[in-house]
């Protein structure tokens, strides 16, 4: 197993590496190309949510292993302002930025787990994983 990779995001540059590293980790462990897509489009979101409303933090990627199963975990991380109303975030359609992105609902349809820890002045702690 392969140790974590982790990318500090600041800036819309960072979101670009963190995109990529997950592609680079997901291609090396053989995902299809659809499944690789998604995690880079759920690291893009999550990455994009951190400037957007936190400014900074970080976007861990790790494979894992469950048995015989194989995949890949996200982690991202900030201690910004954190999500006053979760249950209201996780509602299609649901933005503070006026923005037609996923979303956090969007992120949760791309991948198999979905764990959200977030409160007022707690930050914001997302982890998702994709099975092989």
């Amino acid at each position: 197993m392969s140790s974590e990779i982790v990318v500090p995001i600041n800036s819309n540059s960072d979101i670009v590496s963190a995109r990529q590293q997950g592609r680079e980790l997901a291609n090396a462990m053989a995902f299809t190309s659809t499944d690789a897509t998604l995690i880079t489009t759920a690291i893009s979101e999550l990455a994009r949510n951190i400037v957007s409303y936190a400014k900074h933090g970080e976007i861990i990627i790790r494979q894992i292993r469950l048995g015989e199963k194989v995949g890949i975990t996200v982690v991202a991380r900030d201690n910004g302002p954190g999500i006053a109303n979760v249950s209201q975030a996780m509602q299609d359609g649901f933005s503070t930025s006026g923005s037609l992105g996923l979303g956090l609902p969007g992120v949760q349809r791309l991948m198999d787990e979905f764990e959200i820890i977030s409160g007022e002045n707690i930050g914001t702690t997302v982890t998702i994983r994709k099975w092989k």
